[in-house]
């Protein structure tokens, strides 16, 4: 299986209909790894996806969009104290001693 195929069978169970320029947004999620922190990858791709959505997956306006995401990531500034290196791993603590906030479901949602 290549990614052609997982874009493939991706889109069938996300029931999507789509055209896509997968170079297009690896290339933005590159930009995004490389000039913010590895994090901003796939939150820069999700967020280019949302705006393409909103759009009605416009092949031009999403190449504009990109071009920002790109634009953005090439330009951002990133402190020393930010600067995640390419061989370093990118740790996320979650604070799963939380308590659930039993509020929102015996709101009725």
């Amino acid at each position: 299986m290549n990614l052609h195929d997982w874009i493939d069978e991706l889109c069938d169970a996300l029931d999507v209909e789509i055209d896509l320029d997968e170079a297009l947004i690896l290339d933005v999620a590159k930009d995004a790894a490389h000039n913010v922190e590895r994090p901003a990858a796939p939150i820069t791709t999700f967020l280019l996806g949302y705006a393409a959505a909103r759009s009605n997956g416009d092949p031009d306006k999403l190449e504009q969009l990109a071009a920002a995401a790109t634009d953005l990531a090439l330009r951002w500034d990133k402190s020393s104290d930010s600067i995640a290196h390419e061989d370093d791993d990118v740790d996320v603590e979650i604070d799963d001693s939380a308590e659930i906030d039993d509020e929102y479901e015996s709101a009725g949602a």
